[in-house]
C-alpha cells in the first residue's frame, strides 16, 4: 500500500468524508454524480492498492455492476420509451435499462468507497472516535472488522505449518484432504475464540469502558484539519443547497427528465467533483511536493 497522506489527517475529518461521500452515492442517482462518485472512488482505491484494487474490480465490481444492469430491466417495466416485447409479453424499457445502468455504477460507487473506508478508518481511529460514547459497540465493531484480514493471515499460517508435515488440503486423498481441511478449521476456531477471550480481558484489565478512564491519543486537530473540515462543510454545503432547491435533478421513470445546466447546476457538479477527488488531489499534491523537495537535495 501506498503512502496515504489523506489518511494521517484527524480520525474526525476521515470519518466524516467517508460518510458524505458514500452517503451521496447511495442517495443521489443523477448520472453525473454517479459518474463522479464511481471514477473518484476508482481512483482512490487504485492509490491505496494499486494492482489488488484491478484484481477486486474484475472479480467482484464488474459482476456486480453487470448483474444490476442485466436484473432491473427483467423485472422493471416502467417507463414509457419502449424498445421490444420480451417472449414472457413484458416490455422492455429505456428507462427502465438506464435505471439499471445507474444502479450497477451506485454500487461499484459504494463498494469503492467502504473499500477506501476499511483501508483507512483503522481499528484505533474508530475507538478513538466511539470508545467514550458506545464502548462495548465500538470494541464489537473494531474487532469484527479487523477480523476477517487477521483470520486471513492466521489461516495462512496454519495452512503452511500443516503443509510442512504432510496435512494440508493438498495433500493425500479426498477423504484426507477433508480430513486435513478439518483439523485446520478445528485450529482456526480455537485460535478465534482464545484470541477473543485474551482480548476481552486485556481490555478489561485496561479499564476500558469505566467512567473518568483516560484515553490516550496521538491525533491532534491542527490547522491542516481545520482547513479540511471547512473545505468539507463548504463543499457539502453548496451540494445539498443544489438539492434542496432542485437545481440539481434527475427522473428515470415515467420519462427521462434532467435539469437545464445553469450556472449554479455546474457550481453544484465542480463541489461534487472535488468532494470526490478530494483524497486523490491532497495525495498528488503532497507526492509532487516531496519529490521536489528530493530533487533538491
Amino acid at each position: 500500500m501506498r503512502q496515504d497522506t489523506f489518511s494521517t489527517f484527524h480520525p474526525v475529518n476521515n470519518f466524516l468524508y467517508f460518510v458524505l461521500v458514500i452517503g451521496c452515492s447511495m442517495f443521489l442517482m443523477h448520472p453525473v454524480f454517479l459518474g463522479l462518485s464511481c471514477l473518484g472512488g476508482m481512483a482512490y482505491y487504485i492509490y491505496l492498492k494499486h494492482w489488488k484494487a484491478l484484481k477486486t474490480a474484475l472479480w467482484l465490481m464488474l459482476p456486480v455492476f453487470l448483474i444490476s444492469a442485466a436484473v432491473n430491466p427483467l423485472f422493471n417495466h416502467q417507463g414509457i420509451t419502449l424498445i421490444l416485447y420480451l417472449k414472457n409479453g413484458n416490455p422492455l424499457t429505456l428507462e427502465s435499462i438506464l435505471y439499471g445502468l445507474a444502479a450497477g455504477v451506485m454500487l461499484v460507487s459504494v463498494l469503492n468507497w467502504f473499500s477506501c473506508y476499511q483501508v483507512v478508518m483503522t481499528s484505533d481511529k474508530f475507538i478513538y472516535l466511539f470508545g467514550k460514547a458506545i464502548p462495548a459497540v465500538s470494541l464489537i465493531l473494531s474487532m469484527v472488522l479487523r477480523f476477517v484480514p487477521r483470520f486471513k493471515n492466521q489461516i495462512e499460517k496454519i495452512s503452511d505449518s500443516q503443509k510442512c508435515i504432510g496435512r494440508d488440503v493438498t495433500n493425500g486423498n479426498v477423504l484426507a484432504r477433508a480430513k486435513h481441511g478439518m483439523k485446520i478449521l478445528s485450529v482456526m476456531t480455537t485460535w478465534a475464540l482464545e484470541n477473543s477471550v485474551e482480548t476481552a480481558d486485556s481490555m478489561k484489565s485496561r479499564g476500558y469502558g469505566l467512567r473518568g478512564r483516560n484515553n490516550f491519543s496521538i491525533y491532534r486537530f491542527d490547522t491542516r484539519d481545520k482547513l479540511f473540515l471547512g473545505i468539507l462543510l463548504l463543499l457539502g454545503g453548496n451540494i445539498f443547497a443544489g438539492i434542496l432547491t432542485k437545481r440539481v435533478h434527475f427522473l428515470y421513470y415515467p420519462m427521462l427528465r434532467m435539469n437545464t445546466n445553469t450556472l449554479w447546476a455546474m457550481l453544484v457538479y465542480v463541489c461534487y467533483g472535488i468532494l470526490c477527488f478530494l483524497p486523490i488531489i491532497i495525495d498528488v499534491t503532497e507526492d509532487i511536493k516531496w519529490h521536489y523537495m528530493k530533487s533538491k537535495i
